[in-house]
């Protein structure tokens, strides 16, 4: 029987939505063992000076908890 547990974890990238997702999973990596999946919840731009600054993704981190 797995278990697993869920962490909500918020990335930000200067380049895209993906990258952003894509550095918040290779971050969750590096502290949690057993990743085995995401839930983006929740997609927005940070805006400076009418232009945006950054993409910022907030993430339902889901993995599995060790025997």
């Amino acid at each position: 029987m797995s278990i697993a547990r869920v962490t909500e974890i918020s990335a930000t990238s200067p380049q895209s939505f993906d990258d952003a997702v894509r550095q918040g999973i290779e971050r969750a990596n590096q502290t949690l063992r057993n990743v085995e999946g995401c839930w983006v919840k929740d997609m927005n731009v940070q805006v400076q000076d009418g232009s945006i600054k950054g993409y910022r993704v907030n993430m339902e981190v889901t993995f599995l908890l060790d025997e």
